[in-house]
């Protein structure tokens, strides 16, 4: 079974995606968590500086457990690298909610074909955004979904915690932990 599954996935990122919004070719400069990243785009003398959410996934926070192992391993993953960015939407913090591709590490001067939140997904360092599933394309939903489903039963990265806590969650419980006459834990 998890052989056809494999051979499925790969199958999967073969596929051509539907046509997707106007990329626009930026340079990653910096890695603000697992999801976030900053972005130079323009020509020299023009650059525009551009802060991206990365569309489908949610890392850990930085100080959730495997928040800076999940800010790492998207720094391996797109730092210093020239980016296609497909920017449907901007959020309601003003960053650019973007799919981000990139040439992956084994081809480095090679076409952008790598997309980081799909990646960051499959090693385990994010988990599949699915209230935000209907924002991505049929085909990149199972993708997703796939990846996340396989990076749980192998059990990598965040997916090796007994009891991972998605970021909405650990949120949500610091925010309940804020109000007034709440009992600290």
């Amino acid at each position: 079974m998890l052989a056809s599954r494999s051979t499925l996935f790969a199958a999967l990122l073969s596929l051509p995606l539907f046509a997707a919004a106007e990329s626009r070719a930026c340079q990653v400069v910096g890695i603000s968590d697992g999801d976030t990243i900053t972005a130079r785009c323009g020509e020299p003398g023009a650059y525009e500086q551009v802060k991206v959410r990365i569309n489908g996934i949610a890392a850990p926070e930085k100080k959730q457990p495997f928040g800076e192992r999940a800010k790492q391993a998207l720094s391996e993953l797109v730092y210093m690298k020239e980016a296609a960015l497909d920017c449907p939407k901007i959020d309601r913090y003003g960053r650019s909610v973007c799919r981000v591709m990139v040439a992956p590490v084994s081809a480095p001067a090679g076409p952008k074909t790598l997309d980081a939140g799909l990646a960051m997904v499959t090693i385990g360092m994010a988990w599949w955004y699915r209230a935000y599933a209907r924002e991505q394309t049929p085909q990149e939903r199972g993708q997703y979904e796939f990846a996340e489903t396989e990076a749980r039963a192998k059990r990598v990265g965040l997916w090796a915690d007994a009891d991972p806590v998605p970021p909405w969650d650990w949120r949500k419980a610091l925010r309940e932990a804020r109000k007034p006459g709440a009992n600290p834990a």
